[in-house]
């Protein structure tokens, strides 16, 4: 009886990798061992890539929102803590398109940044003169 060598299934596996490393340099795309460690780190990377994508695009909302801020008179830091403070809930990704987008809806925000800002010194400030 002839041994069983599992070709096809081989085969199908290296066919498979060297499609993945198509358009890699060299070797890397045209031998099965070179390419099988070249898509495997890519993958690696690829993995780790969907994870930073998520902090590169926190950081421009937080660029475009400091620019915004600042047209408006008021620093970024400032402006979130009096977002807090007035209780809006608007994450970064929103406030950064409206800021683009709608420029008066932004300034209104700002407004209302500024003035629960206010509000909450005096709130310390009456705490602070009780105690």
């Amino acid at each position: 009886m002839a041994r069983a060598t599992n070709g096809p299934a081989s085969r199908k596996r290296r066919k498979k990798v060297l499609k993945y490393a198509k358009g890699y340099f060299g070797n890397k795309s045209k031998l099965y061992r070179y390419a099988k460690e070249a898509v495997q780190h890519a993958w690696q990377y690829a993995y780790a890539a969907r994870r930073k994508k998520k902090g590169d695009f926190r950081g421009l909302w937080i660029v475009r929102l400091n620019a915004a801020c600042r047209a408006n008179g008021i620093s970024y830091s400032r402006f979130i803590e009096g977002l807090h403070a007035a209780k809006i809930e608007l994450d970064r990704k929103v406030l950064s398109d409206l800021a683009i987008r709608d420029e008066v809806a932004f300034a209104g925000l700002v407004k209302q940044a500024q003035h629960a800002l206010i509000e909450k010194a005096a709130a310390a400030k009456a705490a602070a003169k009780k105690a």
